[in-house]
């Protein structure tokens, strides 16, 4: 009997043991996620006070909590674009804030998001209250968002990287040949502009794709030296000559060429900014934080749990598209469509904005989403505003709406399908010597990508491309008003344009922000704008884990509570193994990325 008795207290001593360390953890995790929550000091604003404003955090479409797997700081909290935005309008009215300092070395947002900071921070100048600029080295889109500054400091050994906009594509041709592989493509009929095909295709780029990112480039670098030519005084012409010339590598140039007003070194700072606030030397300056500032006076925790009633819906449709469940930063086509029935159902909401920052994805998860706006529109105004991107899906999903804005800077368009289907046959047998056969009841059952298609099989995918580019064509002639589907056609193929572009072709109604979209949809739903409320869709993925930690009680957490804690916790920590495109055959997605830094 010892042996059984020994394994048995030993046993229960391992339990024990593992039980203490796992509530332990449990325990670490919950007051560590609490603290960040429930802060004992108050954050204050003296007097003669400004804002240091870096982006050295997240900013994304639209902010929340997200877990993480570091144990000292389980939860990372994301501002989205329109969170900063407000709290810049606050600061506007915040007498103890005098200005700002922009500190700002690089960006990694599109171009629309650069285009609405930009213009806030231009609006908080308006409100009589100074903007400085100052930096070591900048890149292009740093200095094209500092460039809003009254005065620019560089460090007397700096530069800025101001030599315009240009986009490289990697082609594998060469390299599948090399290893036996052979792509087969299906582009819709006509759809010459629908480039994301062409590195399986080409070892370079084809006229139509170079036409149309040398025009995307054009459009978005005439934007960008305009407001540069506005804000710095520096003509056009310069401003191109600066770029080509090189002529910002050192800082002298810069300071020669009028892309900064003075070369300081960063202590010699305090003393520009006490001169922008008529400040002695005695007198008490207080720099604050921009993320801190961000943080007190962002929406508060119940408003990001959509707790309130509103009477708006902001539908947030971003990432690339897949069918099911929205998972690791793709949109789902069941989730988008659960949120926007969610918001059609709700007698409170009076309108629906669709926010869409999309590249595209499956046209079978594009279709389904778009047949849930239209279904929506009998009940309610459906209101489309775009972000940096509304391409090939993304466009699809708008194409319905009653109203489309986009900004300027916006990439829409892209009304385009293929497939690819690659064939590893001969990569298989030459390389590494696997052959494949096979049996068939018939013909075509077979169907892998370890052979060519033949005839039958190519013909077959290829009418079924044309079709689903057939039907989107006919979605966007249905949906714009005054456009015919050979119309539509002309414009479609693939091809890509800016904002700006899109609208004289009809392919969105007006220019304007997420915030210009919002007050045409109250007023569509008969709400004043000093009556908007705004609900937001879809529940994002830690919503119950921000409740549960909003309405706890830290000093006497129940058995129930922290098991409920724990569950979610271990929900937002799991990954996913779906793959994105695994269920869809044929994809209406943007052909190349564009980012600036």
């Amino acid at each position: 009997m010892r042996p059984f008795w020994r394994s048995f207290w030993a046993s229960i001593f391992a339990y024990v043991v593992l039980s203490a360390f796992i509530i332990l953890i449990i325990n670490i995790v919950v007051f560590t996620v609490a603290g960040s929550f429930m802060s004992s000091e108050e954050f204050k604003i003296s007097e003669n006070s400004y804002l240091e404003m870096d982006l050295n955090f997240n900013i994304k479409e639209r902010g929340g909590i997200e877990t993480t797997n570091d144990i000292n700081n389980p939860i990372s909290k994301s501002f989205g674009v329109n969170d900063v935005i407000s709290v810049l309008k606050k600061a506007e009215k915040d007498e103890k804030i005098k200005g700002i300092l922009l500190k700002i070395s690089n960006v990694d947002m599109g171009m629309s998001t650069i285009d609405n900071l930009r213009k806030s921070l231009s609006d908080f100048k308006q409100s009589g209250k100074f903007i400085l600029a100052y930096e070591e080295n900048l890149s292009l889109g740093a200095y094209y968002l500092s460039s809003v500054a009254d005065n620019f400091y560089l460090y007397p050994e700096g530069m800025i990287d101001f030599r315009g906009l240009g986009s490289e594509l990697m082609f594998f041709k060469n390299a599948l040949d090399k290893l036996d592989v052979d792509i087969q493509v299906i582009r819709g009929k006509g759809n010459e502009f629908k480039g994301a095909v062409e590195p399986f295709m080409y070892d370079q780029m084809s006229p139509e794709n170079r036409l149309q990112i040398k025009k995307l480039l054009d459009d978005i670098w005439g934007n960008m030296t305009l407001n540069i030519k506005n804000s710095r005084n520096i003509s056009l012409e310069e401003l191109n000559e600066i770029a080509d010339s090189i002529y910002s590598y050192n800082a002298k140039g810069c300071l020669e060429n009028n892309l900064v007003d003075g070369l300081v070194y960063e202590d010699q700072l305090d003393s520009i900014i006490r001169k922008n606030m008529t400040l002695e030397i005695e007198d008490q300056l207080h720099k604050i934080s921009f993320k801190d500032y961000l943080k007190k006076n962002s929406n508060n925790l119940t408003s990001k749990l959509n707790l309130n009633k509103g009477n708006i819906a902001v539908v947030y449709a971003v990432g690339d598209i897949i069918s099911g469940e929205s998972v690791d930063g793709s949109m789902g086509s069941a989730t988008i469509v659960k949120a926007i029935n969610s918001a059609k159902d709700d007698s409170t909401i009076k309108a629906v904005v669709l926010r869409v920052n999309s590249p595209g994805g499956s046209a079978l998860a594009s279709d389904v989403i778009w047949r849930s706006i239209e279904k929506t529109k009998e009940l309610k105004p459906v209101i489309v505003s775009m972000g940096d991107l509304a391409a090939s899906g993304g466009y699809y999903i708008s194409c319905g709406a009653d109203r489309i804005f986009a900004e300027n800077n916006t990439i829409t368009g892209s009304i385009g399908v293929f497939g690819m289907i690659p064939n590893l046959e001969k990569m298989m047998e030459n390389k590494i010597g696997v052959t494949f056969d096979r049996v068939e009841t018939n013909e075509h059952a077979a169907f892998t990508m370890f052979g060519a298609l033949d005839k039958k099989e190519l013909s077959t995918f290829q009418k079924g491309v044309d079709e689903i580019y057939d039907t989107f064509v006919s979605k966007v002639a249905n949906g714009r008003d005054g456009l015919k589907k050979s119309d539509v056609h002309e414009i479609a193929k693939g091809r890509v344009w800016s904002g700006k572009e899109a609208l004289k072709i009809q392919l969105i109604d007006e220019i304007g922000n997420l915030e210009a979209a919002i007050n045409y949809a109250a007023k569509e739903g008969g709400i004043t704008a000093e009556n908007i409320k705004i609900k937001q869709y879809p529940k994002i993925k830690n919503d119950e884990l921000l409740e549960l930690l909003s309405n706890l009680d830290f000093q006497s957490q129940s058995k129930n509570e922290i098991n409920e804690l724990i569950k979610n916790i271990n929900k937002n920590f799991s990954t996913s193994l779906n793959s994105k495109y695994g269920k869809d055959k044929f994809q209406t997605i943007f052909p190349f990325e564009l980012r600036i830094f």
